[in-house]
């Protein structure tokens, strides 16, 4: 019986140091969708399963939180563990994306500057006009078109919903996935649809 005991906790341990961590110094923001609440956070090690986060508010052991990683991206995942100034963070991604971060990662620790362009599936298309999204709220919010693409597009407005916010542009769902100096940028909930 405490073999068996001991193996489980050996495999628990196993399982979550599968992934190599890197002492990292990134800023970032983290946010709840359940308590619609973000907050600025720091990351300091990160590797292909999670990150540890320094942060004055800290959520519940697994809640949901989505963290945006300044050069990285955005990770949705939930809280493994808790500290006094901070948690740990399990990331919740797909195959491909933990490539693209294993590839951010290496020219990270290599010195090399970090381009978020590295870290997008599809390429950008500059685009203008006014366009408009509705908030979760039905609150219609106009705003102008920055660019494009398939997976997502970039708005600028003086109206930031919080990230992971459900948003409609276009007649098509979305979440806001960041902030950025002149608006949001929102990804698409239907990859295969484009903003008309």
């Amino acid at each position: 019986m405490t073999s068996g005991k001991v193996a489980v906790v050996d495999n628990s341990l196993a399982e979550r140091r599968r992934y190599k961590r890197e002492q990292v110094d990134l800023a970032g923001r983290q946010f709840e969708p359940t308590e619609n609440r973000e907050a600025p956070c720091k990351i300091v090690d990160i590797s292909l399963g999670g990150a540890r986060v320094l942060s004055d508010v800290v959520p519940s052991p697994g809640a949901l939180v989505v963290i945006y990683i300044d050069g990285f991206g955005r990770f949705e995942g939930s809280i493994a563990r808790t500290e006094q100034n901070g948690f740990g963070i399990q990331f919740n991604c797909s195959a491909h994306k933990r490539e693209r971060l294993a590839e951010l990662l290496k020219n990270y620790v290599s010195g090399s500057p970090l381009d978020e362009t590295k870290l997008r599936r599809h390429d950008r298309i500059s685009a203008k006009g006014n366009v408009s999204f509705t908030r979760a709220n039905g609150t219609e919010v106009n705003c102008k078109m920055l660019d494009i693409s398939l997976s997502g597009v970039s708005v600028a407005t003086e109206m930031r919903p919080p990230i992971g916010e459900l948003v409609f542009i276009s007649g098509i769902a979305g979440r806001v996935a960041r902030h950025h100096d002149m608006g949001i940028g929102i990804e698409f909930a239907s990859r295969n649809k484009a903003v008309a």
